[in-house]
């Protein structure tokens, strides 16, 4: 597997830094955040966007996504397409978006689409289809179960659709879910798999390497055979009590095992 790291690690690294705890730890992707105070988002020049996927690329990496903001079921505009040509500028593998429908809504049936759901599938049919667009489970689809009633109903209604999954392990994990069943649910459309630690006696909180209990060997026999990418999502942006990524990178191998991802 390829082990990769989201950028919500280090909030606000400039390029350099995040290069070398890439290059330093033995990673070999990036989930890079886009949003105004970090290097990546949509307001860079085509100047800039080509330095940045040079850089990248010649630190011999990949981007597994552009992290966006993007609510699919949302009432409100959403800068989707702005995204996707980011992403394809960068050469990334895709633009994480997320859920984010109205939690009034009843959602993840294919029997009863909410009226989320169907902006949803408004949203996919207009979208540039160049470059996929990646639904992690989140907020109002926590579950594999919900996501993938939402890529079948897409895949329905709007055939060719450029929708794959993110599958976030430790959520759907904190929502009930064995790793199994998810997997089984999502495996159609899943492109990427993330995952990071976490307490389920302290209400699933983000907790360091070495003091929770997300089972992570369970993933990895889980994933046995298959050749997703791996990405740590560390929450140090919005959990600051979290270790560095310069601490935590180095025990990730450990935790995984010696072997497990190349």
């Amino acid at each position: 597997m390829r082990l990769g790291f989201a950028t919500l690690g280090c909030p606000g690294a400039p390029l350099d830094e995040v290069l070398a705890l890439a290059q330093g730890n033995k990673f070999a992707g990036l989930e890079l955040r886009a949003a105004p105070d970090e290097f990546t988002h949509t307001g860079l020049t085509a100047a800039e966007r080509r330095e940045l996927r040079t850089r990248i690329e010649d630190a011999g990496l990949e981007i597994f996504a552009v992290s966006s903001y993007v609510k699919l079921c949302a009432v409100e505009d959403q800068p989707l397409e702005a995204h996707l040509e980011l992403a394809g500028d960068l050469g990334a593998r895709g633009v994480r978006v997320f859920p984010g429908d109205d939690p009034a809504d009843d959602t993840g049936t294919t029997e009863a689409p909410s009226a989320g759901e169907m902006r949803a599938l408004d949203r996919v049919t207009t979208a540039p289809r160049e470059v996929p667009i990646l639904l992690e489970t989140h907020d109002s689809h926590s579950t594999a179960r919900q996501v993938a009633a939402l890529c079948a109903l897409l895949d329905t209604n709007v055939p060719g659709h450029n929708v794959k999954a993110i599958w976030d392990s430790s959520h759907t994990w904190s929502h009930g879910e064995t790793l199994a069943e998810s997997f089984a649910l999502l495996k159609p459309w899943v492109d990427v798999v993330q995952f990071k630690q976490a307490d389920s006696q302290q209400d699933y909180r983000p907790v360091a390497i070495d003091a929770g209990d997300f089972p992570i060997q369970e993933l990895l026999q889980t994933l046995d055979g298959t050749d997703y990418p791996l990405s740590l999502e560390w929450e140090l942006k919005w959990h600051p009590q979290l270790p560095s990524l310069a601490e935590t990178l180095p025990a990730v191998h450990t935790w995984l095992g010696n072997g497990a991802v190349k």
